[in-house]
């Protein structure tokens, strides 16, 4: 596919010697699938390899030291499988005991009298050092060792050395992406240059500097893109809608609860955009369980009325069918006709929506990715509505949007994000906010329990379970191991199987089919199952009204807007329900972040929360937080950096609108390449 781009930077992986399809495949679950990416596949952070006197190290401090080594090195074992391997290093005058555990084969590298520079924890009173790493005096040239991240299946020295291999074959090859102007009033490197000084850094300054333009070149090119789609869709054209008031009265007449007034002013602000002759581009966030569903409602009516068609796209399958359920219940008894189009859509079913599609028997289709496959051709389709539309890539929001005549766009999220951030990340679109829930929903009951207080989360759940209700057990997911968190998860579900002998305890996690969670799923929402355990988080959106309790363990692994994600599963009744956290946390931000979780229900006060604390070592939870994931970059702690990229391409599109000066060429091929990435997903 990267063949389509006529640039050998661009080419596959497997065109760098000794990289054969199984490495390949290996790099594809990093996201790396070209030199480019390779090239572009930056450190999250560096080992410092400084060296110091003896006298001005620190207790505990890493630091790389150098001399010569004094005595034969040793091997000792004990313990299972473990080794201790020492030997004495002189420094000038001084000389201390080097400690390399569990690395014996290191004993044939060392020999007397050699010099060497060994990385490592100092300790002041053994005047000794708990080494990690050996490095021959001469190979040392570089002050700072790279760390990428990296996974089960691609271990950090072959990444390093494909790295190296794609720099030393391919770094003449890449080409300046900012044009020279712009590059020299905000003073960053050269593409080449931002490579060398990542990868390859003298010292921790030069890193510095060179990751405050990698910051910038990846906003730029997310701001381009959405610029550019901006402005290709032609976004101040559209087509006003003229919508049956009295129609729509039959719908608010029809509904058996009152919309809230932040509903009531957000559907306002719709039919505004909908009325007006520009296309709508809007961007509604609320809270989970905030109602935007009804209000979604309110468009696809509005648009129907107005003699066009509707289309909802939403991630997952479990998801679609909700919402078709409930979007059909609320319009059928109003004369329209609601499909459901998934990847399971039966064939015969299948042709007969394609059919009604096409000639506009059907007002409204709800689904999956299969809305943007090619049969899917609408007769009039007026509305595009996406759910959860961080979930999907540029380019699939893109082939929905395409299949109408410059429709109107609502995305919907229930991860709040500030709106300042918002208006940046988005920069496309105008935001909507729904803040208070519907009228009758009690707010979720939350505590922070520590694993010595599981006497009292275990009375709590006896008693939901006793009254006849069902209960989540969520376990985290940790990106780095797949196994463990499998591990982690069957642990528990023996354990509570054990604790509760009497109830249906099942087992739910990330590595199974499908079509398996989905029937675990039904079965759940069934009332099949007392206790769902879980590793995956389940799935945005899904409605289980009978599941009024969540306990959710190790929850300091979790960030704020995720734990706040996951506690929206429940409280979909009219019952009171709970939520218990189950945390040990060791740092003060830790403790901070389980008080506030346990202390608010508001998710946008939330979101800031989770953004102010946020550090560049907090991982967990970014892929929930409804912000675009970036490699190097932080939307937060570099939100200064996303203003200018934005405003720099909004005034580079609108002096090159198709991009076709010369100078453009190489970020023409790059926004190419991007939007294939983006397809692959």
């Amino acid at each position: 596919m990267n063949k389509m781009i006529n640039n050998a930077l661009f080419a596959p992986v497997t065109d760098l010697k000794g990289v054969g399809t199984k490495t390949a495949a290996d790099l594809g679950s990093l996201g790396i699938y070209s030199i480019y990416d390779l090239l572009f596949y930056f450190p999250f952070r560096y080992d410092e390899l400084q060296t110091l006197p003896l006298d001005q190290i620190m207790d505990g401090q890493k630091v790389m030291l150098k001399g010569i080594v004094a005595t034969e090195p040793f091997v000792s074992r004990f313990g299972y499988k473990k080794t201790r391997l020492s030997f004495k290093m002189r420094i000038d005058h001084d000389v201390i005991m080097v400690n390399f555990f569990n690395q014996p084969w290191l004993k044939n590298k060392i020999e007397i009298g050699q010099e060497v520079a060994i990385y490592g924890k100092y300790n002041v009173a053994r005047e000794s050092l708990s080494a990690f790493k050996f490095v021959a005096a001469k190979e040392n040239d570089s002050g700072m060792a790279p760390i990428y991240p990296v996974n089960r299946h691609v271990k950090q020295k072959k990444l390093v050395n494909l790295i190296n291999l794609a720099i030393d074959n391919f770094l003449d090859q890449v080409q300046d992406i900012v044009p020279l102007q712009i590059r020299e009033k905000y003073r960053l490197l050269k593409d080449q240059e931002i490579i060398q000084k990542m990868h390859r850094p003298k010292n921790g300054q030069e890193a510095e500097i060179a990751k405050r333009s990698a910051i910038f070149r990846e906003f730029f090119i997310f701001e381009l893109q959405l610029t550019l789609l901006a402005s290709h869709d032609g976004k101040q054209e559209g087509y006003p809608k003229k919508y049956d008031l009295k129609e729509i009265a039959n719908l608010t007449n029809s509904l058996p609860f009152e919309l809230s007034n932040d509903q009531k002013r957000v559907v306002n602000e719709i039919f505004a955009d909908m009325h007006s002759p520009g296309q709508m581009r809007r961007l509604l966030q609320g809270d989970v369980g905030s109602g935007k569903t009804v209000v979604a409602v309110y468009a696809i009516f509005a648009a129907i009325t107005a003699g066009y068609q509707a289309a909802l796209m939403v991630p997952t399958e479990i998801l679609a069918t909700q919402h078709f359920k409930k979007i059909d219940e609320l319009l059928r008894p109003l004369g329209v006709r609601v499909a459901l189009l998934t990847g399971n859509t039966k064939t015969l079913e299948r042709r007969e929506i394609y059919r009604e599609l096409t000639d506009g028997t059907i007002n409204v289709v709800i689904g999956t990715h299969a809305l943007i496959q090619k049969n899917v051709i609408f007769k009039k389709l007026g509305l595009v509505i996406i759910d959860e539309q961080h979930r999907f890539g540029v380019g699939q929001r893109q082939a929905l949007i395409n299949k109408g005549d410059r429709p109107d766009i609502l995305a919907m999220t229930a991860t709040p994000i500030p709106r300042t951030l918002a208006l940046t990340v988005y920069g496309d679109m105008t935001v909507s906010e729904i803040h208070h829930l519907p009228a009758g929903r009690k707010p979720i009951i939350s505590a922070w329990k520590t694993s010595s207080q599981m006497k009292e989360v275990y009375h709590l759940m006896h008693e939901q379970l006793d009254q006849g209700f069902q209960i989540y057990a969520v376990t985290p997911l940790i990106t780095e191991s797949e196994t463990l968190d499998l591990k982690n998860a069957e642990e528990l579900h023996k354990k509570l199987s054990h604790d509760f002998p009497d109830q249906k305890v099942v087992l739910l996690h990330g590595q199974m089919p499908g079509p398996k969670k989905d029937e675990i799923m039904t079965a759940f929402a069934n009332g099949e199952i007392n206790i769902l355990v879980t590793t995956s988080v389940i799935e945005v959106g899904v409605d289980v009204a009978n599941a009024n309790m969540m306990v959710i363990y190790n929850a300091d692994r979790f960030g704020l807007s995720q734990l706040h994600q996951l506690r929206g599963r429940i409280g979909r009744g009219i019952t009171q329900s709970y939520c218990v956290f189950v945390a040990d946390p060791k740092t003060d931000s830790g403790k901070a972040r389980m008080k506030i979780i346990a202390a608010t229900n508001d998710g946008f006060k939330l979101a800031e929360e989770d953004l102010k604390m946020r550090g560049e070592g907090d991982l967990f939870g970014k892929a929930q937080s409804g912000l675009p994931e970036f490699r190097v970059g932080d939307v937060v702690n570099n939100y200064n950096t996303l203003v200018v990229a934005q405003k720099v391409a909004r005034s580079l599109v609108k002096k090159d609108p198709e991009l076709s000066d010369p100078e453009h060429k190489a970020l023409k091929q790059v926004l190419e390449y991007k939007q294939l990435e983006q397809n692959r997903i």
